[in-house]
């Protein structure tokens, strides 16, 4: 069948079950695919026509995502290997590959792109690996526009390396060509294409929603700055930016935003992707100020990092509506942290924070990673006893991953260490997931421990009372039913 027809669309290929598991079901949170939207409407502005498609909020399989993108006739098409935090590009890896290879089989003529966070961190790799025509390194607004002209022009396959931004073969030679330069006005950019995407099928993590854990859908995402400051050796995001650093948003144009979600979508729950919004007050402040003016009730969650958050920060935010702050605490040991350069900040300004925060009525979101370098069974037992004496409303407990783009994947291909054989071994919930050996453990030690941590914290009797005394009895019966799914692991035993 034949829709509108349109020059380029982009698309979100659909592993749910693969990457979640059980958990996909029910618990797993369905989020808004904010690359996707912003280059949207990045293209739509400078008059292109496009489409999405986003096969994951649809449950759409791979045949029915070919279907549907080659529905639209296009003059090209890209998948966004969605997810700017540091675990969330490369799993979608699988599914974006297994997209492209049946879309290429299928409509050959169609030329392919593939862009995002684990493409520009390794795009030779990935242009040599997948069946694809394209890929887009960087932010892509700019690439994409280029791109899309030249397709439309026919150019030979040698004129496209006047674009930036662009890794491509010729032949058996792989070419990349000089990275494209990022937006720097945030404010020239327009509103993300929230009218292309089917918003009711969004649905909010299940912690976010404890209060109202009935109530998980509508939900948006949406940013008030790009990029990070900081260069922590565990993490990758700084490659889809090209290195440190960070760009904010006008105050005006997030507002305008937020005020469309809520008019037109009903939203209340929202997760503002910055990886550092509890930082630049200013910036911060004459956000919540306007929030506080509107009285939306919203419930929003904002990432913060224990050494940037200040007291005189957490009334207003919670004025606003922000009611969950994630801090990255990663481990226990400060031997630990400091092995991945983290290690500003010791356990008792971790407790005092959380403290200080809870105090202003914003719950935590705890974040942990077993098997980081440094790590044994001794000091991993640490960070689990830290966290149960924190006692967050949620504890995310990660496997140390040495993700593509990352100081530690650098590290583990120079010094060959034991990588998952595939991208979905990079998945933290999968059946495949094969993290980081330490220097003391091997993968199987550390995700056992991990997947046994899980465990001990959420069925822990004072962990139980506290989320009853928060948020009632219907929370706590959603929370034991998170915990009685086992997730199959096939490498307990490497």
């Amino acid at each position: 069948m034949v829709l509108i027809m349109v020059d380029i669309v982009l698309v979100k290929a659909n592993n749910q079950k693969k990457i979640f598991q059980a958990l996909s079901h029910v618990l797993s949170g369905i989020e808004p695919p904010l690359w996707l939207i912003l280059n949207a409407a990045y293209l739509r502005d400078k008059g292109y026509s496009v489409a999405v498609v986003d096969a994951e909020a649809e449950n759409l399989d791979f045949i029915e995502t070919v279907s549907r993108v080659a529905g639209y006739k296009p003059k090209l098409i890209s998948v966004v290997v969605c997810g700017t935090n540091p675990s969330a590009s490369t799993v979608n890896m699988p599914g974006a590959g297994q997209f492209l290879e049946l879309f290429k089989k299928t409509e050959p003529q169609i030329p392919t792109a593939i862009c995002g966070l684990h493409p520009s961190a390794l795009p030779e790799r990935t242009a040599r690996e997948e069946k694809v025509d394209f890929v887009i390194v960087g932010e892509g607004y700019y690439t994409h526009a280029e791109l899309l002209e030249a397709v439309k022009a026919g150019v030979s396959r040698e004129e496209y390396r006047k674009i930036k931004g662009l890794c491509y073969k010729i032949d058996d030679q792989v070419i990349l060509t000089e990275r494209q330069e990022n937006v720097k006005d945030l404010g020239t950019l327009p509103m993300p294409a929230w009218d292309l995407l089917p918003m009711a099928k969004y649905r909010a993590h299940n912690w976010h929603c404890f209060s109202h854990i009935g109530e998980r859908r509508p939900y948006a995402v949406l940013y008030t700055s790009l990029g990070c400051p900081f260069h922590c050796d565990f993490c990758c995001i700084n490659s889809i930016f090209g290195g440190p650093g960070i760009r904010y948003r006008p105050t005006d144009k997030v507002i305008e935003e937020i005020d469309y979600l809520v008019k037109n979508h009903d939203v209340k729950n929202i997760k503002v992707l910055d990886e550092l919004f509890a930082m630049n007050w200013p910036h911060v402040e004459a956000i919540c100020d306007q929030l506080i003016l509107r009285n939306y009730d919203l419930n929003i969650w904002v990432y913060g990092r224990i050494d940037t958050v200040k007291d005189y920060m957490l009334a207003k935010m919670k004025k606003a509506g922000i009611n969950w702050i994630a801090y990255g605490m990663e481990a226990g040991s400060a031997k630990v942290r400091a092995g991945v350069t983290k290690g500003r900040f010791d356990n008792d300004m971790i407790k005092s924070v959380v403290d200080m925060t809870h105090n202003a009525g914003i719950e935590v979101v705890s974040n942990f990673i077993f098997g980081l370098p440094d790590d044994d069974l001794s000091t991993m037992q640490e960070t689990l006893t830290l966290a149960k004496e924190l006692n967050c409303a949620y504890a995310n407990f990660y496997c140390a991953m040495a993700y593509p783009g990352s100081k530690l994947y650098d590290e583990a291909v120079q010094k060959k260490w034991p990588l998952p054989s595939t991208w979905l071994g990079y998945a933290q919930f999968s059946e495949d997931t094969f993290p980081l050996p330490t220097k003391y453990l091997s993968s199987g030690q550390v995700l056992r421990f991990r997947d046994d941590a899980f465990d001990d914290y959420y069925s822990d009797p004072r962990y139980l009372a506290r989320m009853e005394k928060l948020f009632g009895p219907l929370a706590v019966e959603h929370i034991k039913e998170m915990g009685a799914i086992r997730l199959r692991r096939k490498y307990y035993n490497s």
